[in-house]
């Protein structure tokens, strides 16, 4: 077995360098209170007065008196440039979940490495959090409090077929690849149900229902993609 960096048996909230404010990490706090940074992301944590159970990443982007205020047995360098800080955080915490604050918006190529770490690590439950939506990997099931209007986007990163409920455009019967069908800008009819074949489909969904879904990914009969091999 590989010794995991931070092990919780309660959700951690995962802090990034991106754009995300003091407010976005204490509303993370309030579902995973145990705070984890990825390099430049314990920036905003020190602001924050927030302590850090860990500090991972290659630490190019964190000043030494930053570092100076965190200590060094919680300070994890892992020099590699092949992968991404997220990534580099995210497969190194055992845990139930992982709420992401600092991983949305500002640069796009950063974004877009850290959809596929969620791709690549499927059977690590994460919620990142954005400016007006959440973003996961939409696991084999999930049913959500949304409202009539409200916007469910389905991207897929591989291939994957699915089943809806209560969505506006049912997914039901469609072959989702990035390069052909995707299923984005959809709209929920009242609650609504997904099914999804393969762990290949990003999902978003309004932000203000994030403690449901982190309710319902934590539920003890909550389904799971299998860990890779």
């Amino acid at each position: 077995m590989i010794d995991m960096i931070v092990s919780s048996l309660t959700p951690l909230t995962l802090v990034g360098g991106g754009e995300a404010c003091v407010g976005d990490l204490n509303e993370a706090l309030t579902i995973a209170p145990t705070c984890v940074a990825a390099d430049a992301g314990a920036l905003l944590a020190l602001k924050a007065g927030v302590p850090l159970a860990a500090l991972i990443g290659d630490f190019d982007s964190i000043a030494e008196t930053a570092l100076a205020q965190i200590p060094k047995d919680r300070q994890f360098k892992i020099d590699e440039q092949d992968t991404t800080d997220f990534d580099k955080a995210l497969r190194n915490l055992d845990t139930p979940l992982v709420i992401g604050v600092g991983f949305c918006g500002g640069r796009l190529d950063h974004q877009l490495a850290v959809l596929h770490s969620l791709v690549r690590y499927a059977h690590r439950r994460c919620i990142l959090v954005a400016q007006s939506q959440i973003v996961l990997l939409a696991p084999p099931e999930l049913e959500v409090a949304t409202v009539p209007g409200d916007v469910v986007s389905i991207f897929p990163l591989g291939p994957t077929q699915g089943r809806s409920d209560g969505l506006e455009w049912p997914i039901d019967g469609l072959d989702l690849n990035p390069l052909s069908q995707i299923g984005t800008s959809n709209r929920a009819l009242g609650p609504a149900r997904l099914e999804m074949d393969e762990p290949n489909a990003i999902l978003m969904l309004p932000r203000r229902i994030i403690r449901q879904v982190a309710e319902a990914l934590l539920h003890p009969d909550a389904a799971g993609w299998p860990p890779p091999g």
